[in-house]
C-alpha cells in the first residue's frame, strides 16, 4: 500500500463514481487505473470490450462459468 497525493477534484469524482458503483474510493481509483493500463497496452480494444473482459475474468475467478461444449 502506498500514499498518493490526488487533486481534490479527482478525489471527489472517485467518491461520486464509487457511490454509484458501490466501490470504496481506493477501489474506484484502482478500477480506473486497471482500465487505463489495459487500454494503453491494447489500444485497439474499445472500452466496452475491456469492461466485458474484466467482468468475464471476475466471473471465472468466482466460479460463475460453465464450460462451452462444441457439437
Amino acid at each position: 500500500m502506498a500514499t498518493v497525493n490526488l487533486s481534490e477534484e479527482f478525489y471527489k469524482s472517485a467518491q461520486l463514481y464509487g457511490k454509484i458503483y458501490h466501490r470504496s474510493i481506493p477501489k474506484q481509483i484502482e478500477y480506473w487505473a486497471t482500465i487505463g493500463k489495459i487500454a494503453e497496452e491494447n489500444q485497439d480494444l474499445p472500452y466496452s470490450l475491456i469492461k466485458d473482459i474484466m467482468l468475464a475474468l471476475n466471473e471465472m475467478e468466482d466460479g460463475q462459468v460453465t464450460p462451452f461444449e462444441f457439437n
